[in-house]
């Protein structure tokens, strides 16, 4: 009889241990790849998000940050993830040009007011679109920048200033360039000190928070703030699908809540960079230059063909490039405040 009992409990707690999910085994540990600079401010909120994560589940998973490309450099950084060769990794969709196509439409100028808004913008077009081209990893959130500037080695005030000039630009960016009468060199942030100090290029366009994030403040004399014209770069934050099918319930939920919690918390890191980059900027005794009126509407004007161009480029893609940008404007028109 005793030994009948003794069975019994213990099919019962067999069956109690397969039906119950763990989280993952004690001290899992997940690698994960940043382009940006280790003491730059998103890798800092990169690493506060891991340690929440960490905290939430009470040390079952570990993440370790590998920044400044040093595991794999940003325009590899997707498919480093997709097969495995990093757990997570945080990059830019316009590094590879041309693989994106869908998620290319949030680098419009759509003139986005902040980094705060950008960044709420590109999770709720994701949400929306939930396109196939990331179907390889599991998206845990988008960030974005505020509204990329014009940062020149001479001031720039007008159109015709622009001509000709070799500006840094990146993915979709480039497009902006070449529509304002600039000659386009595609080139990650990280390459862009060196460049602008050698004369490789004459300026670059991006949020003026690389002023001082990327120290091209001090390589650079003149800003142009042609916000009218803002575009944004967004960028990712992806798990390795199987690393995340590996996951129980329980730690999926952490890692899905945690990441919900970040879209703010990153979009206001992007806004307060922007406020030190536009300082630092200042301190260096550089130029902030505001466009007239009249330069507003022409810079506005000139690159509205790119909306067309981009409605093309889907198309050709197999995609509804117009249905596709129709949405975008309607969630712009709602949350670019």
């Amino acid at each position: 009889m005793k030994s009948k009992l003794f069975t019994s409990v213990l099919v019962i707690a067999w069956a109690l241990a397969v039906a119950i999910p763990t989280p993952l085994r004690a001290s899992t540990t997940l690698s994960y790849s940043i382009f940006f600079p280790a003491t730059h401010s998103q890798v800092k909120m990169a690493e506060a998000w891991a340690q929440e994560i960490e905290t939430q589940s009470k040390g079952a998973v570990k993440i370790n940050i590998f920044a400044g490309g040093s595991l794999t450099p940003a325009q590899q950084c997707f498919d480093g993830v997709a097969r495995g060769i990093s757990d997570l990794g945080m990059s830019a969709f316009a590094y590879t040009k041309g693989r994106f196509p869908v998620m290319e439409a949030l680098d419009l100028p759509l003139g986005y007011k902040s980094g705060l808004a950008a960044t709420r913008i590109a999770n709720a077009f994701f949400k929306q679109q939930n396109p196939a081209e990331l179907a390889d990893v599991k998206v845990l959130y988008l960030h974005a920048h505020g509204p990329g500037l014009l940062h020149t080695n001479k001031p720039v005030r007008t159109l015709a200033d622009l001509r000709q000039m070799k500006i840094r630009a990146t993915g979709s960016s480039a497009n902006i360039v070449r529509a304002l009468g600039a000659l386009a060199v595609a080139m990650p942030q990280g390459e862009t000190y060196e460049a602008l100090k050698r004369g490789v290029v004459d300026g670059t366009l991006g949020p003026i928070e690389v002023l001082k994030g990327w120290r091209q403040g001090e390589v650079i004399k003149s800003t142009t703030d042609c916000a009218a014209v803002g575009y944004t770069t967004v960028f990712f934050v992806v798990m390795n699908k199987g690393k995340w099918n590996a996951l129980s319930p329980s730690v999926q939920k952490i890692f899905e809540e945690v990441s919900a919690k970040f879209i703010n918390e990153h979009g206001k890191a992007w806004d307060a960079d922007d406020v030190v980059g536009r300082q630092y900027t200042l301190s260096l005794n550089n130029n902030i230059i505001t466009l007239s009126e009249q330069e507003k509407t022409a810079w506005v004007n000139a690159v509205q063909s790119l909306f067309d161009d981009y409605i093309d480029y889907a198309q050709s893609k197999g995609l509804n490039g117009k249905g596709i940008t129709r949405n975008l404007r309607a969630i712009v028109g709602n949350l670019n405040k």
